[in-house]
């Protein structure tokens, strides 16, 4: 950040964004310049490694990303809390990407009591993976915001998936408290379920499941039949995400390999690191 900058900019993939999709952007670094006192404007380099808008929670680590960057420039020295908080100003998802493992994201009811903070889960986390079928590197055409905005204000199928958050979240904290894979993952699996059954039920009705979606969602099943437990869940857009132990991971990504081109087949570990300043 530099006062020679005139505006905030973006450049996303080695491409300049155009100014009209760098608003909300420029609204984060506002928030950033109130916080700080600084009236300096950002130059701001992004590399995407998943696909933008694609439900693959690219606004999250990018605002994540973001932040700690500011964090870090500005010298502000903000703990993981108001790191967390600062992040969730630019994607309510970000404020769990500061965290590395297990993460939940107390609600709250202000910008004072609605951040993110770790679960302990004694180093469980390492036993796990997460494996990413990329079935459309495409942005989607109904946004997050969009879509979450429709199916709450016509789908009859919306307050009942909120009824049930917070017992879905008591259940999986249960479930890491005593390293429980299949309970966790049957959590995991229905709540995103569910959380597609809104979209269906909204007026009219839309979804972000394509045929590619639903042929994952049939091997994971072939899987836990073939004796290697796993799960899948998905976000807003049309890839999938699956949640399995390492001792499994292998078996499971040849399975899938059957069907779609390794490209398509991303493998992560999960660890206790979050975000991370390089230089």
């Amino acid at each position: 950040m530099t006062h020679s900058i005139v505006k905030d900019t973006l450049v996303l993939n080695g491409k300049e964004v155009d100014a009209k999709e760098t608003v909300k952007i420029q609204r984060f670094m506002d928030v950033v310049r109130e916080i700080s006192g600084t009236t300096a404007h950002a130059y701001i380099e992004s590399d995407n490694f998943v696909p933008t808008a694609a439900g693959l929670a690219s606004s999250a680590s990018a605002y994540a990303a973001l932040a700690a960057a500011c964090n870090e420039a500005l010298g502000l020295e903000l703990s993981g809390k108001d790191l967390s908080r600062l992040a969730r100003r630019g994607s309510g998802s970000a404020s769990r990407s500061i965290y590395g493992g297990f993460v939940e994201w107390e609600k709250g009811h202000d910008d004072s009591t609605s951040y993110s903070h770790p679960i302990e889960a004694n180093d469980w986390e390492s036993d796990l993976a997460m494996i990413f079928v990329v079935i459309n590197n495409q942005s989607k055409k109904v946004s997050s915001r969009a879509g979450m905005s429709h199916t709450r204000d016509t789908s009859r199928f919306y307050q009942y998936w909120l009824d049930h958050v917070d017992e879905d979240i008591a259940e999986v904290k249960h479930a890491i408290n005593n390293q429980d894979f299949k309970h966790l993952g049957e959590v995991f699996e229905a709540n995103g379920l569910r959380m597609h059954a809104t979209n269906l039920g909204a007026q009219p009705p839309f979804t972000y499941m394509v045929d590619e979606s639903y042929r994952v969602m049939e091997i994971v099943h072939e899987c836990r039949e073939a004796g290697y437990p796993c799960y899948f869940t998905m976000d807003a857009g049309p890839n999938v995400k699956i949640l399995v132990e390492q001792k499994n991971k292998a078996a499971v990504v040849d399975a899938l390999r059957k069907s779609f081109d390794e490209t398509q087949v991303i493998m992560s570990d999960i660890t206790n690191k979050g975000v991370e300043i390089i230089k």
